[in-house]
């Protein structure tokens, strides 16, 4: 079938990126749903960090790409052999598919899912191969989903179903945001009542972990960013007290567990040191490759303290999604206001500038 699709046909294009324009809106061919495949039609889809760190080469993929990893829909076909879905049913899409049988899925979510991993490297389905093209040559998925698109085929094994009370856009923020930042308070954190949990790094993924938090019994919660206007939100939202690094250094700020979700060396670095002794550094972003932080082993033995590397939050998004929605129907997890614009599809290079500036939580693009 012909859809219309965002695609990053060269990596590194120069800012600003309207004017450079690195994702083509433009028309492609999509195969029929293959065996564990299903055809889903794109309501709402995120930007994400982990889309600009392909346009701006922080992460490496194979191109021409269809970006997109955030994102919930209506399934629309089923492919050979699915029976745990129906046409019509709302599925929020996850970027780490999970096969549920290699070494990595025997980790109950601590690590990754190896052949979902290789996949995902690949610019391949979870089954193999490709199902996007164009003028004749394959076109990579980013992640399994390539969600900036009016449709996407997909592997089962990407998608979590949804009951129609739950929105599209909030639905779409489960599926990445939700479950990295939310899945490495819960997940990871293992936080305490009584306990403190700091919060470096207020994108989208940093604000939900504001949000997991203080939808735990008993916790204060300090958010930390460079920028005041998400200190702003972040108190707005229900932080109990928001500091830029250097306020939070003067003013000698330490907790329990603390969520890096920046993805830069500095952040790292502010988040250990506000990490009290006994606790936990949880790192969730991903800065570039080549990106090196300064750590005192010395600290860390003296004062008994863990790092915790967390992918997707070390979330089971079939476990975890339906943790997150319960919340979100109590009230206690409103994952609604994260969306800080919603934007048409051919808006998409300059939400990545707005990305980029860090002046946005989380675009939604309207399908």
């Amino acid at each position: 079938m012909q859809i219309t699709g965002a695609v990053l046909d060269e990596i590194g294009r120069k800012r600003p990126y309207a004017g450079s324009r690195p994702l083509t809106v433009g028309s492609l061919e999509l195969d029929d749903p293959g065996p564990g495949e299903v055809l889903v039609r794109i309501e709402a889809a995120g930007l994400c960090h982990s889309d600009l760190s392909v346009v701006d080469g922080n992460r490496v993929r194979p191109v021409p790409m269809l970006l997109g990893h955030e994102a919930a829909g209506r399934v629309e076909a089923l492919g050979p052999g699915v029976t745990d879905l129906e046409v019509g049913r709302r599925v929020v899409m996850t970027f780490l598919p999970r096969c549920g049988e290699c070494e990595g899925c025997r980790t109950d979510g601590r690590r990754p899912c190896v052949p979902g991993s290789v996949a995902n490297g690949a610019g391949e389905l979870l089954g193999g191969g490709r199902r996007l093209h164009r003028d004749g040559s394959d076109v990579h998925h980013h992640l399994g989903v390539s969600a900036f698109a009016t449709h996407a085929v997909v592997d089962t094994r990407s998608l979590v179903p949804l009951d129609d009370d739950v929105p599209p856009d909030v639905a779409a923020l489960l599926g990445c945001a939700v479950l990295t930042g939310g899945g490495a308070v819960l997940n990871d954190g293992h936080v305490e009542p009584g306990q403190t949990v700091g919060v470096v790094g207020l994108g989208g993924v940093g604000m939900a972990a504001v949000l997991t938090a203080l939808a735990s019994p008993d916790v204060r919660v300090v958010a930390v960013d460079a920028l005041p206007a998400k200190l702003a939100t972040a108190r707005d939202l229900g932080a109990h007290a928001a500091y830029t690094p250097e306020e939070a250094a003067a003013a000698g700020v330490r907790a329990d567990v603390v969520v890096e979700a920046a993805g830069h060396v500095r952040a790292f670095e502010t988040a250990l040191a506000l990490t009290q002794a006994g606790g936990r550094t949880i790192t969730v972003g991903l800065p570039a490759p080549d990106a090196f932080a300064q750590v005192s082993p010395l600290l860390l033995v003296a004062e008994a303290r863990t790092i915790v590397g967390s992918y997707l939050g070390s979330a089971v998004p079939q476990r975890d999604v339906p943790v997150f929605v319960d919340l979100w129907r109590d009230g206690r997890l409103p994952v609604e206001r994260l969306v800080s614009g919603r934007i048409g599809l051919d808006e998409v290079n300059a939400g990545m500038d707005a990305l980029a500036d860090g002046t946005a939580l989380r675009q939604v693009i309207e399908l």
